[in-house]
């Protein structure tokens, strides 16, 4: 390597377009292994793996055993594969943005990346080592939603100049509607780890080592379920109406939650008298990733209505 390689190499600057396709790589990859850890629990490959870190004592890979079927070691140890890449987007969009001498906001989001994503990694071998005991199901669950969650935020500010930002404060109903609609989602997302800890998806069959699960009427959870969905989706037609005032960004960003969230209703319902067949409960997950990204767009969207020039993510 000569010396103008080298020069090159120690003066180069990730653009910004780079560092917004990493933002969006690590939103993607969080949400990809949120709903492959619902593919899981469905096909009863929760314990595929028996131990953690490793697959199995012995092995750090899947192996023939007598107990436990090749299909449930290939779906848990693909979930487990799969942290990897999540790992490796995490890193990037840190290092990036790092690199890149960002605005403070949009540095501890990226490191957060990479704080959450070792966290994750922790509570899923204790889930693992726990038997799939329903409530740290519960957390994995949640926690993978937060992740969403700030990952949505950085791909959002990723784009935002870090010193051309509008002083303008937002409208107080779009914000307290936003702040409102955020709180009730984790309320709803919280319920509904409660309606799947007693549900029929334990995930794993064993008969030597049964699962334990929540000993509530399930009928009654999903009812209290269904009253924070209603909550939810109330003040989200609060959210819609205060953006009418807003900039295009707010608005967008309000038809957009408003009609996933409807889809994602609907979805529940079908689930809920279909007999909470498997597919459906993926795609519920999937519906979730979905929804919890588009409130945390509307969400920052709301806190600044007004129209920000953001950075093209294919400018250098």
């Amino acid at each position: 390597m000569n010396t103008a390689q080298k020069d090159r190499i120690a003066n180069w600057q990730p653009t910004s377009g780079q560092q917004w396709l990493a933002a969006l790589v690590c939103l993607v990859t969080q949400g990809l292994i949120t709903v492959t850890g619902a593919v899981v629990r469905v096909t009863s490959s929760g314990l595929g793996c028996p131990t953690w870190p490793g697959c199995f004592p012995d092995s750090m890979t899947p192996r023939p055993d007598a107990l436990v079927p090749w299909q449930h070691q290939a779906i848990e140890f693909g979930n487990r594969t799969l942290t990897g890449l999540v790992s490796l987007a995490a890193i990037a969009v840190a290092l990036l943005v790092t690199r890149a001498h960002r605005r403070r906001e949009v540095l501890v989001l990226g490191w957060a990346m990479i704080g959450g994503t070792l966290a994750q990694a922790v509570i899923g071998g204790i889930t693992v080592l726990a038997g799939l005991k329903w409530w740290t199901v519960a957390i994995h669950l949640v926690a993978s939603m937060a992740m969403v969650w700030l990952a949505t935020l950085l791909v959002v500010k990723i784009r935002q100049p870090d010193n051309d930002l509008p002083a303008h404060g937002a409208d107080r109903g779009l914000r307290a509607s936003a702040t409102v609609s955020g709180v009730l989602l984790v309320l709803v997302l919280v319920a509904g780890t409660f309606v799947t800890g007693a549900g029929p998806h334990a995930g794993d069959k064993s008969p030597t080592r049964p699962v334990a699960r929540l000993d509530l009427p399930i009928v009654e959870l999903a009812r209290w379920h269904g009253v924070l969905v209603l909550a939810y989706l109330a003040s989200l037609a609060a959210l819609a109406w205060f953006a009418r005032a807003a900039g295009p960004q707010a608005r967008r960003a309000a038809v957009l939650v408003v009609g996933l969230a409807l889809a994602q209703g609907a979805l529940g319902i079908a689930q809920y008298h279909l007999g909470v067949p498997a597919l459906l409960v993926v795609l519920h997950v999937a519906g979730a990733v979905v929804v919890t990204s588009a409130t945390a767009l509307a969400w920052t969207r709301a806190s600044r209505p007004v129209e920000i020039r953001e950075i093209s993510p294919v400018a250098q």
